[in-house]
């Protein structure tokens, strides 16, 4: 959705033709949600309303409008024999021809959506940092990407990532619902890092790039501070992958996080704490 509404404000600041194809209603087995938005244009599409023939037949009806023809409210579209698709749902789209007048509540809408998504707050920007910052910049979520040394993090950092040099990291105060990937240049930093987090509890998950030696090592010492690590996930990523490549490792992050972000109910009407932490069971490696 964040990708066709940043396309619609820049088709209207161009004043570039365009229709916006929303989902309106989803019965059944559909391949998206209500709310997802596709933006069409003369010669090209952003975002998706899941593709195949469905879209297809959404975009020929957005650019025959754009080329003269009435646009239909919206189009009601059996997901069946009909479309030469199995997924056995009904989707309804509503297309609309964008103005100027609809700018300002098309950025309201980014807005909140953009400050929907839940938040990963990464420390760390060695190679594996950069590939995890790499795997996340496309998926449903922004990233605070944070390092202690100076020159270290990139000035271009992709889309909905935000990038804090920061002299003292274990002094950075995250929220309750922030999941939180330590992965710094220093075990003792690391260690710290997750001693403050652990101490102010102020997370939702976390977290710590290791080996099974480095949490046994970790716990001991965390344990003579009084603090339990049972919160506290490493090593991470998803148990079935192995491999050591910082693209792969990243790769299978990801996977957990997103898995996290389900258990969490990020961007939805979400479980209790008890049941959070139930589903949460199913993330730690």
């Amino acid at each position: 959705m964040t990708e066709a509404l940043v396309a619609a404000l820049a088709a209207i600041d161009r004043e570039e033709p365009t229709i916006l194809v929303e989902i309106v209603e989803a019965l059944g087995s559909t391949p998206r949600e209500v709310g997802a938005l596709m933006l069409v244009t003369g010669d090209g599409l952003a975002g998706t309303i899941g593709g195949g023939e469905l879209e297809h037949r959404a975009m020929l009806r957005a650019r025959e409008a754009l080329a003269g023809e009435p646009l239909p409210e919206q189009l009601d579209l059996p997901l069946g024999p009909a479309l030469a698709q199995c997924c056995g749902g009904h989707v309804t789209l509503r297309l609309r021809h964008l103005a100027p007048a609809d700018r300002a509540a098309l950025a309201e809408r980014l807005a909140a959506r953009e400050a929907a998504l839940p938040r990963v707050v990464l420390f760390g920007a060695g190679h594996v940092g950069r590939a995890v910052v790499a795997a996340l910049a496309p998926l449903p979520c922004r990233v605070l990407w944070l390092d202690s040394r100076p020159g270290q993090l990139p000035a271009d950092a992709p889309g909905q990532v935000e990038t804090l040099e920061i002299a003292d990291p274990a002094g950075f105060a995250t929220a309750p619902g922030d999941l939180v990937l330590v992965m710094t240049h220093s075990h003792p930093l690391d260690l710290a890092i997750v001693e403050a987090m652990l101490r102010r509890g102020s997370f939702a998950w976390l977290g710590l790039i290791g080996s099974e030696t480095k949490r046994r090592r970790f716990e001991r010492q965390l344990a003579a501070e009084g603090l339990s690590a049972a919160r506290l996930v490493c090593p991470i990523g998803l148990a079935a992958i192995t491999g050591k490549e910082p693209a792969v490792i990243a790769a299978s992050v990801a996977a957990q996080l997103l898995v996290a972000m389900e258990a969490l109910g990020h961007g939805r009407f979400g479980p209790g704490p008890a049941e959070q932490e139930r589903r949460l069971m199913y993330v730690v490696r």
